[in-house]
């Protein structure tokens, strides 16, 4: 299910740990940026980049997979172009993740039809930072 705006400012207000699959180490890059800000505002997060794995990023132990990451993950924020969206969703509902987010510019039908089927909440086509200052800051 497509979250409103009501339950994607309960989503942020409640969540303390985010996977950014896609984490550059480059601090140029937007991923880098947006998870620095995350970290920012109190929230955990767990850098998934299977060509990172093992190096730290941000402070933070890089992970291969989703799956490996060994905490409770609230939050599945995506930073891959929209045709790798299918597959990520197939590795999401797999885990006990409550939130797939796909980045502003990246939406993939089939990923959330997959979601649907599996009763999953998404967002898709929006910054997470960009939402947490619209609705957590103004």
């Amino acid at each position: 299910m497509q979250l409103n705006d009501t339950q994607l400012k309960n989503v942020l207000e409640n969540s303390k740990n985010i996977a950014v699959i896609g984490l550059s180490a480059n601090p140029e890059k937007t991923s880098h940026r947006i998870a620095a800000f995350l970290q920012e505002k109190g929230y955990r997060v767990f850098p998934v980049n299977p060509v990172l794995a093992g190096q730290e990023v941000l402070g933070e132990k890089v992970y291969a997979s989703l799956a490996e990451v060994p905490e409770q993950i609230d939050i599945v924020d995506i930073f891959r172009r929209s045709e790798f969206l299918p597959d990520i969703a197939k590795e999401f509902v797999k885990t006990d993740a409550k939130v797939y987010w796909a980045q502003l510019g990246i939406e993939n039908d089939e990923a959330a039809e997959i979601l649907e089927k599996h009763h999953k909440a998404y967002i898709m086509n929006r910054c997470i930072k960009i939402e947490y200052q619209r609705l957590l800051e103004d």
